[in-house]
Parts: structure tokens; sequence; C-alpha cells
């Protein structure tokens, strides 16, 4: 497992994702369920996405499979020039903690913790040294207009405060990718305008995003918009820019 951490490269000049001819089944008794079939998307660097659909469409197992929670029944994924579907869990496991920074409707912070400590956790799993994680978590406190907040806890943050310390805690190990699922959902207007805005200067700093949205005002921000029905890709839209 050591030797697969060492290993761990990726070549930025490749696309980031691609997925082939991606497809996901459950087996219900002796009936196979496809929620995901004929999945083809590639997501170059820097490239702003949103995947929208209805309930049901695949968009929360797409997600799932982009962000390594999951493997994919057949087909290709390539994320990083690494193929997901011929890893084990803790090789799983350990490209999830390079390779994406997740943001959730929910925000997912430990209530226990502070700011700095919530944002430090994804270092801790990568073999940050104490000293570096807490410098970079500073930073990105600060980044995301929260210096002066950083020993506070969750519950002492307002909602957008909450969400802009799960996008710093994204950021942590400089993912590949931010995957944001819902990220405005549990926010009021104005809240979620600033969230957004955090975004778009990511964006343009060259970050790469995947936003799961079911709100065309958002998906307009993207550059392209995939759309789901049934399990499968129907749509590739392009945005005007």
């Amino acid at each position: 497992m050591i030797e697969f951490r060492e290993a761990l490269t990726f070549d930025k000049n490749s696309p980031t994702l691609v997925m082939k001819d991606l497809y996901k089944s459950y087996q219900l008794g002796t009936v196979e369920l496809r929620v995901l079939r004929d999945i083809n998307l590639t997501i170059t660097s820097g490239e702003y996405v949103a995947i929208m659909g209805p309930s049901g469409s695949g968009k929360s197992t797409l997600l799932n499979l982009i962000g390594c929670l999951d493997r994919p029944t057949g087909g290709d994924y390539l994320l990083g020039g690494h193929s997901v579907g011929t890893l084990d869990d803790d090789q799983l496991s350990m490209i999830r903690g390079a390779c994406v920074g997740f943001v959730f409707q929910s925000f997912k912070l430990i209530a226990q913790l502070n700011i700095l400590e919530n944002i430090e956790i994804p270092m801790y799993y990568q073999g940050y040294s104490e000293q570096a994680s807490a410098a970079r978590a500073i930073e990105l406190a600060e980044m995301v207009g929260l210096g002066d907040r950083t020993r506070h806890r969750p519950s002492e943050l307002s909602g957008g405060q909450q969400q802009r310390v799960a996008i710093a805690r994204a950021l942590a190990n400089d993912p590949l990718i931010i995957l944001a699922d819902e990220p405005t959902g549990n926010l009021d207007s104005a809240s979620g305008t600033d969230i957004l805005k955090i975004l778009d200067r990511l964006h343009s700093e060259g970050k790469t995003l995947i936003v799961v949205t079911h709100d065309e005002h958002i998906a307009t921000r993207a550059q392209r918009v995939i759309r789901l029905l049934d399990g499968r890709i129907v749509q590739v839209q392009v945005n005007e820019r």
C-alpha cells in the first residue's frame, strides 16, 4: 500500500476525468437493475461542469462514481490517469483523498472540532505534518473570509459560514476536482450567492469544478451542463461565457 501511495502521480496535461461506456447496476435477486448506462464523459483540467436531472435520473449514483465512493460495474473510469475500477478499497480511498474535494449540501462538518481542525482533517489522512497542516488551514480559512473565526465550532457559525469551511476543507489537499453536491441547497439566497461567487473565483483560478444541482440558475454559471435521464446522458449543453 505504501508503494501505491508513493506511485500516486498525475499527469495534469491529460484529461482529469474520463468515463468510457460506463454503467452501474445492482443485483436485486435474479434481476439486474441498471441505474447508469452508456456514460461517456471527459472533463479536462480547469473546466466548470454542472450535472442536472430529475429525481431518479442517476445523479447521485454518478456523483458517487466520480467521487470514488463507489466503483462502476462495467466500462472504464480514469481519474487523474488511474483506472478506478481496478483498485482495492484502500487504494480507492487514497485516490479519493488525493483527487477529490467534497462540498456537500449538509456541510458535514464535525461538531466537536473547531474550524481549523475541520479544515485539517483531509491533510491528516494524507500524512501532512502538524505544522504544515495548521499553516495550510489558516491560509484556507483566510481565503474563504473566516480568518477571524478559526477557533469557533460549526454551531457558532451561520449556514453560509459553515459552507465556506466545507469549501476550505475541500481545497486542503489541492485536489484534481472539487465535487459540490447542491452546495447552496441549505442556504438563504444571499449566502448561496456568496458561495457561488467563491466557486466562480476558484474556477477563474484554474480549479476543476463539478456541481450537481437542480437549479437552472446555478447551472448557467458552468461552462457545460450534463443532463441525465433514466441513467443516461441525454444532453450536453455548452453555455456561452
